[in-house]
């Protein structure tokens, strides 16, 4: 039987390309086959369909409907809680107390429920519930809410009604093409203003998109969207998962943002929280009916102890109807194009991967790790593709699990993509521990092109986690305390053109390497300084650090103008030369002492020259023999560089014996800490 299995593997390999993996093939073929038939089981009692399954938005929360009374239409309420004896609903109307007159009622399957005349609700009343369970009761807010608000007089968090007389109309329609580079543009709503304060979806609109649509980028990543009651979390600790942050704005708000950026073309994905919940009883979903079980693990497995956070238990039936009904409610109610899926490591392993450096391949392959997540992730991925065949998945995990991106039917978990996490970690290491002159380019170059054949992946030099505070942007790790000091043009230190040189060359080399798809996080393209601080107690609650200077971009005297510059041209060229149609990356030549390496993607030569000090006249290695035009440079004057090199140069190759073996040479000047690109005429 396993020697079967490993014939047909090897005649239609999916993950087994990497031949390490066959000595895994029966563990990960019965891994598939309990999420298959989890996935088989879900759809034969549930209509044959998961989209009948995920229906927890739809049954639970406040409703108004027109069923039963289609003159005028009551109010339902639904609630699941298998421990509560009894639910009321507190508004105003109850002075916040409980009253009969809003009690549920008990029903089967432990779902209380209750119906309202129309007039009892309006649009933006505020309620919540008031659960009581043996030996308590407690304040909570519905855990399919759509809508909720913090008042910040008390901080106390209320549920909100809303049913606006008109609802959002889409203004278009038209299903973007899957064609194209992926160029993420991760983004925070509330950090994107220069001002201050926290933004809005409307300002981010008005004032933040068009930003993204000049520089290029084909979709926007938006972090933070599910409601959180503390904003210094990033928006990973989520109480609400139905519920768009409303410290942005309104629902509505945030379905023109959508729609005003499908106008102009760009996807929007969002980060979704499915990894853990916050641990907040009155405004989330932890303790709901009084036990810490009912959508999670009991007892300290439960309990993520870094992030001090709830941890969902994958293999209870209401959790899956839960979680997959909540991916359901945004692709349909905000016509989202794809998620994000963050902690993905937290999720796969039972000590949520902490402390583990994930060596070799027995350590993804024995009893610690969590099928019932995994299988969740696998129904995940078949359920949203079901939904839209063009929708994205991206896998965020820095275990290297084998397979994430990969398809089911080939062994994979289906993914779209995954992050290529280590890339943006090497770089950092590198920024920290050695001199640039002491560079590795080989380990830079095996860690910008190893990546699984048959899975795409998306690199990054920066995202937010980079910016976060107590760690640097890649800007202040070249710069130091001279980012605030010495970016003015004018200034020719060291230090200013080092960082400035380096900042592009970085970038280039991680894009022009990237296997399908690249990630900036806000702000980096132009070298945004400093790091990201959230308002807190610890910086007497500043929004110093938690905004965007845009003013710094659009200042023609700095170098952070110049930084723009090149990402808008280097995104372009991206584009233009359709890099990523391209997966095939081939090393042409490599010299660690002269800090030299060269590789050819789609017919397109990029040469880096990271010395120091030495610029190399006549440097010469091996191509394909052609003409060769210079489409690209690091070093033009417009990119805050010297303008060491004449624009659109042409190299012919030519063949000598002696130096070249059988190849061609190309000939090349190549000023220091300068990056340049020739593209192959045809013909």
């Amino acid at each position: 039987m396993k020697k079967c299995l490993k014939d047909h593997l090897l005649s239609d390999p999916g993950i087994f390309n990497d031949p390490y993996l066959l000595a895994y093939a029966d563990i990960i073929s019965s891994r598939r086959l309990t999420a298959i038939g989890l996935e088989n089981k879900i759809k034969q009692d549930n209509k044959g369909s998961l989209q009948s399954f995920a229906d927890y938005h739809k049954i639970f929360g406040l409703h108004f409907d027109k069923a039963i009374d289609k003159d005028n239409g009551s109010w339902v309420f639904r609630e699941w809680a298998p421990n509560a004896r009894e639910i009321f609903i507190v508004c105003e109307k109850t002075s916040w107390l409980k009253n009969k007159e809003f009690q549920l009622k008990r029903k089967e399957h432990n779902i209380f429920e209750r119906r309202f005349s129309k007039e009892i609700f309006s649009h933006m009343d505020l309620f919540r519930l008031k659960v009581v369970w043996p030996g308590g009761e407690g304040d909570r807010i519905p855990t399919a809410a759509t809508r909720v608000v913090q008042d910040f007089h008390t901080d106390i968090f209320n549920a909100q009604v809303w049913h606006p007389e008109e609802q959002y109309r889409w203004k278009t329609n038209k299903k973007l093409s899957s064609k194209g580079p992926l160029l993420i543009y991760e983004a925070h709503v509330g950090m994107a203003l220069e001002e201050g304060r926290v933004g809005t979806y409307l300002e981010f609109e008005r004032h933040i998109l068009p930003k993204i649509v000049d520089a290029g980028y084909t979709a926007i990543q938006l972090m933070a969207i599910q409601e959180h009651p503390y904003y210094g979390s990033f928006g990973y600790h989520v109480s609400n998962f139905f519920a768009p942050s409303s410290r942005f704005g309104t629902p509505e708000e945030l379905k023109s943002l959508i729609d005003c950026a499908h106008k102009n073309g760009i996807k929007v994905f969002m980060d979704i929280i499915h990894s853990h919940a916050v641990n907040n009883e009155v405004e989330g979903i932890a303790k709901f009916d009084g036990t810490g079980y009912q959508f999670f693990h009991d007892g300290s497995k439960g309990h993520h102890r870094q992030w001090d956070s709830r941890c969902f238990d994958y293999g209870k039936i209401h959790v899956l109807k839960f979680l997959l009904s909540n991916l359901k409610f945004w692709i349909e109610e905000f016509k989202i194009d794809g998620f994000r899926f963050d902690g993905i490591t937290s999720m796969l392993f039972k000590d949520h991967g902490l402390g583990r450096a994930f060596a070799g391949y027995s350590d993804y392959y024995g009893n610690d790790v969590d099928l019932d997540a995994l299988s969740y992730l696998y129904l995940a991925n078949s359920f949203v593709h079901d939904i839209n065949p063009e929708f994205i998945t991206i896998a965020e995990d820095v275990s290297g699990y084998p397979g994430l991106a990969a398809p089911i039917l080939k062994g994979g978990t289906g993914f779209d993509y995954r992050y290529a996490m280590g890339i943006a970690d090497f770089w950092i290491r590198l920024l920290k521990d050695y001199k640039d002159e002491n560079w590795p380019l080989g380990s830079l170059w095996h860690e910008l092109t190893t990546k699984r054949k048959e899975e795409k992946t998306i690199s990054y030099a920066e995202s937010h986690d980079q910016a976060l505070v107590g760690d640097k942007t890649h800007m202040m790790h070249l710069m130091g305390d001279h980012i605030y000091t010495s970016m003015r043009k004018d200034n020719q230190s060291i230090v200013t053109l080092r960082g400035v040189a380096l900042h592009k060359m970085i970038r280039l080399i991680t894009i022009a390497t990237a296997g399908s798809g690249y990630l900036n996080f806000m702000g980096n393209e132009f070298g945004h300084p400093e790091w990201i601080d959230f308002p807190s107690q610890r910086n007497n609650f500043s929004f110093d650090y938690a905004r965007r200077q845009w003013s710094l971009k659009y200042d023609s005297n700095l170098y952070f103008s110049c930084l723009f510059e090149f990402d808008q041209k280097m995104i372009a060229l991206v584009k233009d030369q359709d890099l990523f149609s391209c997966s095939d990356v081939t090393l042409l030549y490599v010299h660690e002492h002269d800090k030299v390496i060269a590789f050819e993607r789609n017919q397109t030569i990029f040469v880096f020259n990271f010395h120091h000090s030495n610029s190399f006249s006549d440097y010469m290695f091996a191509v394909q023999p052609g003409e060769y035009k210079m489409i690209f440079n690091s070093d033009e004057s417009l990119f805050g560089g010297k303008g060491r090199l004449k624009p659109d140069q042409i190299h012919f190759t030519f063949f000598d014996p002696k130096r070249s073996g059988n190849g061609n040479l190309i000939s090349l000047y190549l000023p220091t800490r300068t990056a340049i690109v020739l593209k192959k005429k045809k013909g």
